[in-house]
């Protein structure tokens, strides 16, 4: 196709609770990561959005991404209502294939960052049985450690040393998009990055991962609160609440 190689710009965004989110489609998002470079893209739910309502650093790292995607379903619905723009959920596991997939073509360099070695060595298996001519460069799992010290040149030197054209970010919210904004001030890698949170225990059938039409009426949090009980307890039934709430005033406002 004569137009491939025409991307679109950075998308437009629209404001929910405090933070600038794209308008965007999980085929936009992967596009830019393929072909352009030095993108970094942050996957939002409503924790996220909540977290950033009530810290303003945190806010304005998240809004320093050149990409905010609507991962969460209330995120895009609030999107959709707000600003009647027809906006659905851009899926961070969906993301992650359909980006492979697509820079398959174009021998697109792939590198992992956090989790457990026995969880990436598992994820990676699982994509190069679907994806058999992958082009994976390396990967890392350090210690649980600050963001601060997980930039350290010991930690980022095998991406310096193998420049992957997307880096692949597993090490939670906020401390993924932390990370990486860290690496964008600090380091010139010409490299794409992306904060994929659970993605990779998904991918390797660690965890379970909601089916679509669960995920699609607003329930896929249900599913991990159900595996992960106490680590996620108020992320959801807190934070979720919080959003409905803060959506709320801004629809009044609005």
């Amino acid at each position: 196709d004569i137009f491939i190689y025409i991307i679109v710009s950075i998308m437009d965004s629209v404001r929910i609770l405090k933070t600038e989110m794209s308008v965007t489609n999980i085929d936009d998002v992967a596009k830019n990561l393929v072909f352009k470079n030095k993108i970094s893209v942050a996957i939002c739910n409503a924790n996220t959005l909540v977290r950033c309502y009530k810290d303003k650093e945190l806010n304005n790292t998240i809004n320093s991404f050149d990409i905010r995607c609507p991962d969460g379903f209330p995120v895009a619905k609030a999107s959709k209502i707000l600003y009647k723009n027809n906006q659905k959920r851009v899926d961070g596991y969906k993301l992650f294939l359909q980006t492979i997939e697509r820079g398959l073509s174009n021998n697109v360099s792939h590198y992992f960052f956090g989790n457990t070695e026995e969880i990436v060595l598992k994820m990676v298996e699982t994509i190069k049985t679907k994806y058999p001519n992958v082009n994976i460069k390396g990967f890392t799992c350090p210690p649980n450690l600050s963001y601060e010290e997980l930039s350290d040149d010991k930690y980022i030197y095998d991406i310096n040393t193998k420049n992957p054209d997307i880096l692949w970010v597993s090490l939670g919210f906020p401390k993924q998009e932390k990370f990486i904004n860290l690496i964008k001030k600090n380091n010139s890698m010409n490299i794409n990055m992306v904060g994929v949170g659970a993605v990779f225990e998904w991918v390797a059938g660690t965890k379970i991962k909601a089916p679509e039409w669960l995920a699609n009426i607003g329930l896929e949090w249900l599913i991990r609160l159900i595996q992960e009980p106490k680590r996620l307890f108020r992320r959801y039934l807190v934070d979720n609440f919080l959003f409905i709430i803060y959506f709320i005033k801004q629809y009044i406002r609005n």
